[in-house]
Parts: structure tokens; sequence; C-alpha cells
């Protein structure tokens, strides 16, 4: 399971997601030249976007084929990729097991 997290530069965890997304092969076999943000994700290790990537990262998740995340976690992601927007030096954590 990877998890989401909005952090501050100093690592403080600002605000998170209830919904996870489930490590499959859906998500594992991502095309990361369609997917360059969600195609890099990896579930062992932690994968952290500024707020330029979080630009393209929400950009792909309308595009993102059907299964590979669940609508309650794109809500999620988009939310709080938000939040990384409008919050000074905010990052989007992906935090994995």
């Amino acid at each position: 399971m990877i998890n989401l997290q909005v952090r501050s530069e100093t690592g403080t965890i600002e605000a998170r997601a209830e919904h996870g997304v489930v490590w499959g092969p859906e998500l594992a076999s991502l095309d990361q030249s369609v997917f360059p943000m969600l195609g890099h994700l990896l579930p062992y290790a932690d994968t952290v976007f500024n707020s330029r990537q979080v630009v393209t990262l929400l950009a792909e998740v309308p595009r993102l084929p059907p299964g590979v995340i669940t609508a309650e976690f794109a809500r999620e992601l988009l939310d709080l990729g938000q939040t990384v927007l409008d919050g000074p030096h905010c990052y989007l954590w992906f935090v994995g097991d």
C-alpha cells in the first residue's frame, strides 16, 4: 500500500489521504513515457514531488486507464496536490511500505 501525505519543508505532515493506493500490475505497468510522474512510483520507497512536479502529476490523473487507482484515491490525490500548490514550500509524498 502506498499512502499519500503533504509535508512542509521541515517534514511536518500538513495533510494526509484517508485512502492509499494498492501496488498492483496496473500501477506497476504504467508506461513511464506517458505517465512520467506516476510511472516512477515504487512500492517500497518514498517518492516526493515538489510544486512544479505536482502540476505534471495532476495532469496525469484524468488520463489514467481504469483500475489503476480508485476514484477515492484520485479525488484525494487531486485535493492534496492542490494543497501543495496553494501552500508555501510544501511537498507531496507517496509513502511506500
